[in-house]
């Protein structure tokens, strides 16, 4: 439960997820930054994706936005620039909120600042658009274990000699150090995310504020 496993929370949950909305145009030079991103090289990953979305209205929206900026967030979260990828994901989840993985990835980068209550919100929000996800409820399996992994540390704290509190948080430790506490993910790449929720039309975007 140390703050390498958030780390690797965030690493490993954020390089996953990459939903895929149809077949939009140009997307082989989406797939072509995608694969940059995949081989570590996130600098010029960054720099063609930033060029291929100013290419665009800033009021432009649809299916390749979108997933550039999917794929932006991710790269900046990997670059360790959470509150520029908090903004993105925030924002996605506010133009398509019936997709899950927006929510999800705003879980792991605030489980990695230690918010973890706006993590558990995020997730619930994630089941909520698709029950069937199964990553975001693991993701919050783990979060309610980080949660009660601090209160039995808290309970000690109080008293010392809590044998009860001290064998569950023991436990715990055990449990994470043997699964490494995460779904795993590879640490470079995308997978395809295979939930329903992300086939469907997303909604159109309210007008840019």
């Amino acid at each position: 439960m140390s703050r390498f496993r958030i780390a690797a929370f965030l690493a490993s949950l954020s390089c996953a997820l990459f939903f895929t909305f149809g077949q939009p145009a140009r997307a082989d030079e989406l797939q072509d930054i995608n694969k940059l991103y995949k081989q570590g090289q996130n600098d010029k990953a960054l720099e063609r994706l930033e060029s291929y979305l100013a290419s665009r209205p800033k009021d432009a929206q649809g299916p390749k936005i979108a997933q550039g900026r999917f794929l932006k967030g991710l790269i900046l979260a990997e670059q360790g620039k959470n509150a520029e990828a908090i903004q993105i994901f925030t924002r996605l989840t506010e133009e398509y909120p019936e997709l899950p993985e927006p929510y999800n990835n705003l879980a792991v980068l605030y489980a990695s600042q230690g918010q973890l209550d706006k993590a558990r919100q995020s997730l619930e929000m994630a089941i909520s658009t698709h029950p069937s996800y199964a990553t975001a409820h693991e993701n919050l399996g783990d979060i309610y274990a980080k949660m009660a992994s601090q209160a039995y540390d808290k309970a000690l704290q109080l008293d010392k000699g809590n044998v009860t509190a001290q064998t569950k948080l023991t436990l715990l430790k055990e449990l994470f150090s043997a699964t490494g506490g995460v779904n795993r993910a590879p640490a470079k790449g995308i997978a395809p995310a295979a939930a329903p929720a992300a086939e469907a039309q997303p909604r159109p975007a309210p007008a840019a504020r």
